[in-house]
């Protein structure tokens, strides 16, 4: 009979507790300042983007958000690098053909912030179908990084979740039940 090693060890996330502290009236009022910095022009299709129109924004948005999925990306992934693409877009022209490198670079970085065990370059490569290689895709990285000034602390609409729901007096299930629509809202609200 062969020696067999028997592992009990569950195969799941392991997070902190949340820190009560970190949800005050204090710490939202700061994030909803932070926030403004983040955001994009509202106008960068008119004014910066000469090629690039909502539709491929949306067709790119929900490549990305499939791509997140189908690989169980934290929760605040795709957010998080759907706010890379349009703060680039906002200030960098970009041709239509690099719309999908310019999509798995943002996703890159943001898989970088936000996971232990993040997406890699060879990866997300596979999910153009080889149309972009590492190569390309790591000297994106590095223009994204310098259109962008290395600020990638972006404050989203996904951080303000649990802002919102430490104010309702429910059941914790229901939370998250509840949270669990919000990031659903939010990922189809990036899709538009």
């Amino acid at each position: 009979m062969e020696d067999q090693l028997l592992c009990c060890e569950v195969d799941s996330i392991r997070r902190a507790y949340q820190d009560v502290n970190l949800l005050n009236d204090r710490v939202l009022n700061t994030m909803l300042k932070a926030e403004e910095n983040y955001l994009p022009s509202p106008n960068y299709f008119k004014c910066v983007q000469k090629e690039i129109v909502p539709k491929m924004r949306k067709i790119v948005a929900t490549w990305m958000l499939e791509v997140c999925e189908e690989q169980k990306c934290e929760e605040e992934v795709f957010p998080l690098a759907m706010n890379y693409l349009d703060r680039f877009l906002s200030v960098e022209a970009t041709r239509k053909t690099r719309l999908q490198l310019l999509g798995a670079t943002c996703m890159f970085l943001a898989s970088k912030m936000k996971e232990t065990v993040p997406l890699t370059a060879e990866k997300l490569c596979i999910y153009t179908d080889n149309s972009v290689h590492p190569g390309e895709l790591l000297k994106m990285e590095l223009l994204v990084l310098n259109k962008l000034k290395w600020d990638l602390a972006s404050v989203t609409p996904h951080d303000f979740i649990d802002h919102f729901l430490s104010k309702l007096e429910i059941y914790p299930t229901t939370k998250q039940i509840l949270r669990k629509h919000a990031d659903l809202r939010g990922s189809l609200c990036y899709r538009c």
